[in-house]
């Protein structure tokens, strides 16, 4: 299992697939998903030739399950210690997950080098 972890001592599960020479298409799931439900759109990526990551956020799937910093300050932090490790160039989100992209805190997010798409309102598994 990969995982990095944070300075408060977190464990964060992340799925990285792919080229490692090729920038990443990230995908950020939203409240009570988990990486695993990016599976889908992460194949088709990594079938055209594109290196793919997703990962758990604090609390949810595989990551460390903490009574703290289940909010957007610490959510944005973790994925920017995810950035540190790895070059993204493409972000996708569902639901809640964008607001870790767009969070105003520059000391732990540098909007300038995001770009990002929602791709749904909520799940990005639809039945």
């Amino acid at each position: 299992m990969d995982m990095i972890t944070t300075k408060d001592g977190v464990s964060i599960y992340f799925k990285d697939l792919g080229p490692k020479e090729v920038p990443a298409i990230v995908f950020h799931h939203g409240w009570l998903l988990s990486a695993d439900d990016w599976d889908n759109q992460m194949m088709f990526f990594l079938a055209h030739g594109y290196r793919v990551i997703a990962h758990d956020r604090r609390g949810h799937g595989r990551s460390t399950q903490r009574f703290s910093g289940d909010e957007m300050d610490t959510y944005a932090a973790d994925v920017a210690q995810l950035r540190g490790a790895h070059f993204f160039a493409k972000y996708v989100s569902s639901c809640d997950g964008r607001s870790k992209l767009n969070h105003p805190n520059p000391r732990k997010w540098d909007n300038s080098l995001v770009r990002s798409s929602q791709t749904t309102n909520c799940c990005p598994v639809v039945a």
